[in-house]
């Protein structure tokens, strides 16, 4: 399927909520995904977790190269950095989501949070009413999440990737159902191969 910036980008911590709340839905290729219902959504949640060889500092970088990170995340049509202020940053996302259903853009706020043990924390939402919407593109006006990067030894990082969006307008249950599970195998692998590469 088609990289989609939809529920991406790059992405309300529920990771702490117990395990046996999620439901594994896949495990290969050394990346594990999770899903849970969310109480008042027809949406799941995904939590997507692998392992790379990788420096938290080089994800890091990974992520704020937004032309780069564009390539890894699933389905992102464009990203661009609209506002910066202290540890939050403010992105405009564009997808390019499988016919027939139509393309999105979202505000994304992100921020960022440093753990005594070196990990680094990422919480992801949205703000739809940052910029006026733009005509041909539905507006995402639900979504929160996280990026959890945790130090496992100088060049080894645990990374989780959680989202929960609600896609707004009409969306197709078999792409909703593709979604949860294809936007963080993909993400994770694509990121796993670009920041395994880096010096």
């Amino acid at each position: 399927m088609n990289r989609s910036t939809l529920f991406a980008a790059l992405l309300a911590c529920a990771c702490v909520q117990a395990a046996d709340d999620w439901n594994l839905a896949y495990d290969r290729e050394g990346i594990r995904v999770y899903l849970r219902g969310v109480t008042g959504s027809p949406y799941q949640q995904f939590r997507g977790v692998s392992t790379m060889q990788a420096s938290v500092r080089t994800l890091t970088d990974l992520q704020e190269n937004l032309r780069v990170a564009c390539k890894w995340l699933y389905a992102c049509e464009q990203m661009r950095l609209l506002e910066v202020a202290g540890d939050s940053t403010w992105v405009y996302l564009t997808t390019d989501l499988p016919w027939p259903t139509l393309p999105r853009d979202i505000i994304l706020k992100v921020t960022s949070e440093r753990l005594d043990d070196g990990t680094l924390v990422r919480h992801l939402s949205a703000e739809p009413n940052k910029l006026p919407e733009q005509p041909g593109l539905i507006r995402v006006q639900h979504l929160s999440g996280e990026w959890v990067m945790k130090p496992l030894g100088e060049r080894t990082t645990e990374v989780t990737y959680q989202l929960q969006a609600d896609p707004a307008g009409d969306v197709p249950g078999w792409l909703a159902n593709r979604f949860v599970v294809d936007a963080p195998v993909v993400t994770l692998r694509t990121l796993r191969a670009v920041a395994e590469r880096q010096p």
